[in-house]
């Protein structure tokens, strides 16, 4: 499925940890080798780098019209673009003009895996995120690169319609580790990332929402664009 709608709005898959969420606005979050690239509205970077933080897909949606949501490690980088930039750090909230959309900065970290002994891909101290948007109602929550970290448990609360979860493990969640963080997050629909680039593939999603779907979720493997 390429294009997967719930209620009014529209969640395409742009490859990798990438989505486009489309209605009477275009938002992105962590665009990357985009095939089909759009004016944004809103670009949301979970964090630095080169396939979330991409500036060569994001000099193709970006315009001074755009509102650019990053993590405070992307300050100095965010500022070559032309947009409004806002930095924020984990459970901020920024409410936006556009649609009433509000954007609310989550905690996104590793706790098991690592580039070296004692020293993690997404380190916890470098307040990386993922967000939960707001829209009409329908909260969508995009992880980021984390782990099944405690702080999701707070996310229960929010009661969240559709998580795009990553599933290829190396530098996030095994799909194991991300089946387990559905249950805790109670969302309606999981969404896979964070495969098909770079590490893992399809196996992975299909492992996931055999195990997600075992917990009485709906599991949704999108298609690229």
């Amino acid at each position: 499925m390429k294009t997967f709608s719930y209620k009014n709005i529209s969640i395409i898959w742009t490859g990798h940890d990438g989505f486009r969420v489309q209605n009477d606005f275009i938002l992105y979050f962590d665009p990357y080798q985009l095939s089909s690239p759009q004016p944004a509205d809103i670009i949301l970077i979970t964090h630095e780098h080169f396939d979330h933080f991409s500036e060569k897909d994001i000099s193709k949606i970006i315009s001074s019209k755009t509102l650019l949501i990053c993590p405070y490690e992307l300050e100095d980088k965010a500022s070559a673009f032309p947009s409004k930039n806002v930095f924020l750090r984990p459970w901020e909230e920024y409410k936006t003009s556009l649609s009433n959309i509000s954007v609310k900065a989550i905690p996104a970290y590793n706790i098991n895996k690592f580039r070296a002994p004692g020293i993690p891909f997404h380190p916890k101290e470098d307040d990386k995120l993922g967000y939960v948007i707001s829209v009409s109602g329908i909260k969508i929550y995009h992880a980021g690169d984390t782990d099944n970290i405690p702080e999701m448990k707070k996310l229960r609360e929010l009661k969240i319609d559709i998580a795009l979860l990553p599933v290829s493990g190396t530098y996030v969640m095994t799909p194991e580790e991300a089946a387990e963080a559905a249950e805790i997050i109670g969302p309606k629909v999981a969404i896979p990332m964070h495969w098909g680039a770079i590490v893992a593939g399809r196996k992975e999603a299909e492992k996931f929402k055999k195990l997600v779907e075992s917990k009485g979720i709906e599991v949704v493997i999108p298609e690229k664009e």
